[in-house]
């Protein structure tokens, strides 16, 4: 059987595959990605977040994608009935970049996997890897393509961004549950002939139709808008016949959606994903590290996904490159405790989001500017800046601010009846 000799081998083709094959390549490594899918590919996780920006750029992809014209964000808009809260990355508590963009995957996760092949790394798609043998950090990796070809590939080292299709994970029987309850999201592209209607047509908006029930409307520059509603499973069976069927009943049990939605037309038909969230006990081995979704896919509302691939690309990036130096990395405490940290600041806050807890705080009138700085920051994805108490104490401080508003507000309440 045929092998090649490489320095490092990347599963994935995606965000989190490109940034790290990218930043090793740069380095004077000797690297290949293998992607079991053709491209362009459809996938979800249409909206960026700023922080992401510093790995793209690191990696040297951001000139390739302002060459695509793709919508700018500069914040997000969540709406509740006629109440609205609007965050604009402007105003955030964290230094960094002020602006990302939303994107259609297809179009942008080609644009990356082509940038990082015309730096001269080889990418192989329609190939698919079915079996992996460590000699301590060595690997022989057999991959068969779309013509059943089977090939070896030696590597020094292994980075996996497969996504959802978690390939180290399931191979050494890594993966485990995620605590977050399983959602269902039922989503189309539409032709938003009506996005005028808008107040800002352009910006990203979430919305709550019911308690554990939200909407993602996401404007792409194109015309095309992606829409989605996301809730438990059972919420969507009291709605019958097709997927298009109950989508459309949809759109008009919602009053924001109505009329911008009504009768819209679909690019495709509408599409069900659900039961995303799944974790492993570690992110990397003797050989290898996880990134991206292959550590953990959270949920759609706050658009984590495409950060954390970035993000967790960035670092275990560079310790590959120290690791292939021959120095010495604590896989725990530089990989596995940061990428951990950002995982479950995201965590708190989607928890917190189906919960209502959000709600209490972002629709409260007259915030706070320095606190809801400090939530945009989370929300611009600066999960790892300790200095913001709202990262530091993820965990419990959504909560307490939560109670002193509703503790605050029952006070305001009593003294006006009095």
């Amino acid at each position: 059987m045929k092998t090649e000799q490489v320095d490092v081998l990347v599963i994935g083709a995606g965000p989190a595959g490109t940034v790290a094959a990218s930043i090793i390549h740069q380095a004077g490594y000797n690297v290949k990605v293998v992607e079991k899918q053709k491209f362009p590919r459809f996938v979800i996780g249409e909206s960026l977040l700023p922080r992401s920006m510093e790995a793209l750029e690191e990696a040297g992809f951001i000139e390739a994608i302002k060459a695509k014209g793709f919508q700018q964000k500069s914040g997000a808009k969540f709406v509740k009935g006629d109440a609205l809260c609007d965050f604009t990355f402007q105003e955030q508590f964290t230094p960094g970049w002020t602006w990302t963009w939303q994107v259609t995957r297809a179009d942008f996760d080609k644009t990356l996997a082509d940038t990082v092949e015309s730096m001269g790394v080889p990418v192989a798609y329609e190939t698919t890897v079915t079996d992996i043998r460590f000699n301590g950090s060595d690997s022989i990796t057999t991959v068969e393509d779309k013509d059943g070809q089977q090939s070896q590939i030696a590597a020094r080292f292994i980075v996996d961004g497969s996504g959802y299709g978690r390939v180290i994970p399931k191979l050494f029987n890594l993966e485990k549950n995620s605590n977050l309850q399983p959602r269902k999201a039922l989503f189309a592209h539409t032709v938003d002939t009506r996005r005028s209607m808008a107040d800002e047509p352009n910006r990203i908006t979430a919305v709550v139709h019911k308690p554990g029930v939200w909407i993602w409307i996401i404007p792409f520059a194109t015309g095309i808008t992606s829409l989605g509603f996301v809730g438990d499973p059972e919420f969507f069976e009291q709605y019958p016949g097709t997927d298009e069927e109950k989508y459309r009943a949809l759109l008009e049990a919602e009053p924001y959606t109505r009329e911008r939605f009504r009768d819209v037309e679909l690019v495709f038909e509408p599409r069900i994903l659900q039961s995303w969230s799944a974790t492993t006990d570690k992110f990397y081995g003797d050989g290898f590290v996880l990134t991206g979704n292959v550590t953990e896919f959270l949920d759609p509302i706050f658009s984590s996904g495409v950060t954390l691939a970035c993000v967790s690309s960035q670092t275990a990036a560079k310790l590959v490159i120290r690791k292939l130096k021959g120095e010495e990395v604590d896989w725990e405490k530089e990989y596995m405790e940061p990428t951990l940290q950002g995982v479950n600041t995201f965590r708190s806050y989607v928890m917190a989001w189906y919960e209502g807890t959000l709600d209490t705080i972002f629709f409260k009138k007259d915030a706070d500017p320095l606190i809801k700085g400090q939530i945009c920051s989370v929300l611009a994805g600066y999960v790892w800046d300790m200095n913001n108490p709202f990262v530091k104490n993820h965990d419990t401080a959504l909560k307490r601010l939560a109670r002193t508003i509703e503790l605050t507000e029952k006070l305001k309440s009593d003294q006006e009846i009095e």
